[in-house]
């Protein structure tokens, strides 16, 4: 029987919703990802659609926007049954959507990007570049969206390109807004200021259905709730009317630790140590200013910062994926809590680094973690394939011992998914993720680097991912945690490195308040104690 935990909304006959979606079913070999959903969404409303990775809540959006075809259901747009073959249907019915990973061609123009396939000039005529401009800054002064149309996409920020989108979606009509993950990528003042055109534009009339695993921002920026749990509805909450933990335990079935639980740290001998380095950006500037800390064994060193102040390069770096221009890196292994032979780790490349006891949780998990289209089984040994316990001799890949290896690991991590063999493209997010973090400290490593380990995954999967940050620290490996979540950085770290522009101006106590932070990371200085 199913769970429930719904609060009923009250319905207002004499206005239809502006999405209703009706026992809308969904399945694939071997998973249902839509169980008869339903979902109503009212006119000029923040709804939030929740749920753990893999609850199936892309799914059905996928299904309003025409990217899935269901096996059957319903879906009336404001009350009118309608059938949404593709997104010209879901466009033309006023639907919108701005995915996770943007759907934008960098080499092109802001202005290039929200007329593509729409272009002003009509059919056969040429492209009308100075109208399209025109249209393009009318648009972006009504909706309070400032943006540059002759930039290219690619000179833009994260913050600056998800305008983009959102521009591309009212340029072609949009009264209903889909965002899926809006915040995934985003500093803290880029979400401040996202909410503030959400606002704007319900204000204007728009309806948003915004997907999240945020719950502080579901209950910062939303009016109503939808909770999906594996392909389910269980709960529809009224935003004022709930809380962190009511929601959480709607998603993940249970009471979900909301803060880490550790004990203090016992650090041992240094593991990690970074030695004045330096590196150059992609365009040859200098990107780190004689960047130095330490890693002890039994510790988790967090470096907080503003996103583009030279973490990912830090971290590129460090796992011999970019070329230093100065300064040293060295691993020590640590054995019953004695420092062994110290390692020069500078130009190591990345096979020698990981070699050398390196494991590494990419920041994008598709870009630099996983072949997306190979198999789990393949994704399981990457980087690795050439060890011994994979390979013959570094030449004839073992596949009965692969294949063992990665049951291990999707047992011991809980990697839902159907098969082994399955590709990496079937996982939700949270268990692509899993299954990287599986796969890194299944090498037993000296020290773990973990770059946003929890970025677009759900509050279940936070909870699992960061069980697992403090058992290698227990366990007494060195850990440096790089995320752009503040209270991930707090709760987490045993003492905090803050960077800000290429340089570590400060290392403070986890207890220091989040306005101090927040003061070093822009830059500035400490009171004097």
């Amino acid at each position: 029987m199913q769970e429930s935990t719904v609060i009923a909304r009250s319905e207002e006959k004499s206005t239809p919703y502006a999405v209703e979606m009706r026992d809308i079913y969904k399945a694939w070999p071997g998973v249902v990802a839509s169980n008869h959903v339903n979902l109503q969404v009212k006119k000029g409303e923040i709804h939030a659609l929740v749920g753990e990775n893999g609850a199936g809540k892309s799914t059905l959006m996928n299904i309003l926007y025409g990217i899935v075809k269901p096996d059957s259901g319903e879906v009336l747009i404001n009350g009118t049954p309608v059938h949404i073959a593709g997104p010209r249907d879901a466009i033309r019915l006023g639907i919108g959507m701005v995915h996770q990973h943007f759907m934008l061609i960098p080499p092109l123009t802001v202005a290039e990007n929200i007329v593509l396939g729409s272009e002003p000039g009509g059919i056969g005529a040429a492209y009308d570049r100075k109208r399209a401009r025109e249209d393009i800054l009318a648009l972006s002064a009504r909706y309070g969206l400032p943006i540059d149309p002759d930039v290219r996409i690619e000179k833009l920020s994260v913050g600056q390109q998800q305008r983009v989108e959102i521009l591309k979606m009212l340029y072609r009509g949009a009264d209903i807004l889909v965002m899926d993950e809006p915040t995934g990528v985003l500093t803290p003042q880029e979400t401040d200021e996202l909410f503030v055109v959400l606002r704007d534009l319900v204000k204007q009339g728009k309806t948003i259905i915004f997907i999240t695993h945020k719950l502080r921002e579901v209950l910062a920026v939303t009016d109503a709730i939808t909770v999906l749990r594996r392909g389910q509805n269980v709960g529809e909450l009224i935003t004022k009317e709930t809380n962190q933990r009511e929601i959480a335990r709607a998603m993940v079935g249970r009471d979900v630790l909301l803060r880490v639980e550790k004990t203090p740290a016992n650090p041992g001998p240094v593991v990690l140590h970074v030695h004045e380095l330096e590196a150059q950006s992609d365009r040859d500037l200098a990107i780190l200013h004689k960047v130095s800390l330490d890693v002890h064994s039994g510790e988790i060193l967090g470096i907080a910062g503003v996103e583009g102040n030279g973490q990912t390069e830090l971290v590129e770096v460090l796992t011999g994926m970019r070329k230093p221009t100065g300064g040293q890196i060295t691993l020590t292994a640590v054995k019953d809590g004695k420092a062994g032979r110290e390692v020069d780790i500078t130009t190591l490349g990345a096979r020698g680094v990981r070699v050398a006891g390196m494991s590494h949780i990419p920041e994008d998990r598709r870009e630099s973690g996983l072949v997306i289209a190979e198999s789990i089984e393949d994704n399981s040994i990457l980087g690795r394939h050439r060890w011994q316990q994979f390979s013959w001799r570094g030449l004839v890949l073992q596949l009965k011992h692969i294949a063992g290896w990665a049951q291990k690991l999707i047992k011991e991590f809980d990697v839902r998914t159907p098969s082994a063999t399955a590709a990496m493209s079937t996982l939700s997010g949270g268990n692509q993720q899993k299954l990287i973090i599986a796969r890194e400290l299944g090498a037993d490593p000296v020290v773990l680097i973990a770059s946003q380990p929890t970025r677009g995954v759900d509050i279940g999967a936070i909870e699992f991912i960061h069980r697992q940050l403090i058992d290698q620290r227990d366990a007494g490996k060195a850990v440096l945690l790089i995320s752009a979540e503040l209270d991930e950085i707090r709760s987490l770290s045993d003492r905090i490195a803050v960077m800000y522009e290429g340089k570590i101006v400060d290392i403070v106590s986890p207890e220091a308040s989040e306005e101090e932070l927040g003061i070093l990371m822009t830059g500035g200085h400490r009171d004097p104690q």
